[in-house]
């Protein structure tokens, strides 16, 4: 995998999950502007995907991206507001990182 998809996933997941993280901060206490914020960050994510979407591929880029965004959301949700999963969902989580983990992995022919 080219180290620099990785470093712009990496950005597009951390902007994501602030915006993630600014959406459920709205849900709690009704800001508009941290609503505003919220939109803001996805919109500029988005238009990171795009980049993404050209170097690796739209499958590959928005599966990791998602799964990615799974797996820090949940950590951010646990840690920061007091969210618990069930041991189903986090089995469907762990399944999530075996198969970003399976794609990630070399190719050995191109699609």
């Amino acid at each position: 995998m080219n180290p620099q998809f990785l470093l712009w996933l990496a950005g597009a997941m951390a902007i994501f999950i602030s915006g993630a993280t600014a959406s459920r901060a709205y849900v709690a206490n009704n800001n508009i502007l941290i609503l505003i914020l919220s939109l803001v960050l996805y919109c500029v994510g988005n238009l990171m995907m795009v980049r993404l979407m050209r170097e690796g591929g739209l499958g590959l880029a928005i599966s990791a991206s998602a799964i990615t965004q799974l797996v820090v959301i949940n950590i951010i949700a646990f840690i920061v507001f007091g969210e618990r999963l069930s041991l189903q969902q986090l089995g469907g989580v762990g399944l999530g990182i075996v198969a970003m983990a399976l794609m990630l992995l070399p190719a050995q022919g191109k699609a």
